[in-house]
């Protein structure tokens, strides 16, 4: 599902001014929150995400780089996986965080972003990183962070 949204997204970019493409750019972003919500979920197993400012215990913070201000976060049980969200000045800083976690060594693929949002999933031979960057409503651009150990 996340790679057919970033190939809808990124082809209907060029139609950003037409009101019809907004709407469809729009319910793709929605598909892909939900997408990132359920893959939430499945990592926690349905533990809340925390507001605490704190990364969840287990994290990989040796191995996975954030970037922004941590807002929280969660831990699957017995190291399955962590959710952290972070905030970010603009959404254009899923640029930076896209080479942050390139620079430690992961690898993107569907990697899509625009003025307001962003996604890709990201590849080591330790962890899986499914990052997505999203504008609120109220103008919050929030960073969230799946880690998933490797396959």
């Amino acid at each position: 599902m996340a790679l057919s949204a970033a190939l809808l997204l990124g082809g209907m970019t060029t139609l950003a001014g037409c009101s019809v493409a907004d709407n469809v750019v729009g319910g793709v972003v929605d598909e892909v929150r939900g997408g990132v919500d359920d893959a939430v979920t499945d990592v926690l197993g349905g533990a809340g995400v925390s507001t605490d400012g704190n990364v969840p215990n287990g994290f990989p913070t040796d191995a996975v780089p954030l970037t922004g201000t941590v807002a929280g976060g969660g831990a699957g049980t017995d190291a399955t996986g962590w959710v952290v969200r972070t905030t970010l000045a603009n959404a254009g800083e899923f640029a930076a965080a896209q080479t942050a976690l390139e620079g430690a060594g992961f690898e993107g693929s569907a990697v899509n972003a625009d003025e307001t949002s962003g996604f890709g999933t990201f590849t080591s031979d330790r962890y899986t990183v499914i990052l997505t960057v999203t504008t609120g409503s109220d103008d919050v651009v929030t960073a969230t962070y799946v880690v998933t150990p490797a396959a």
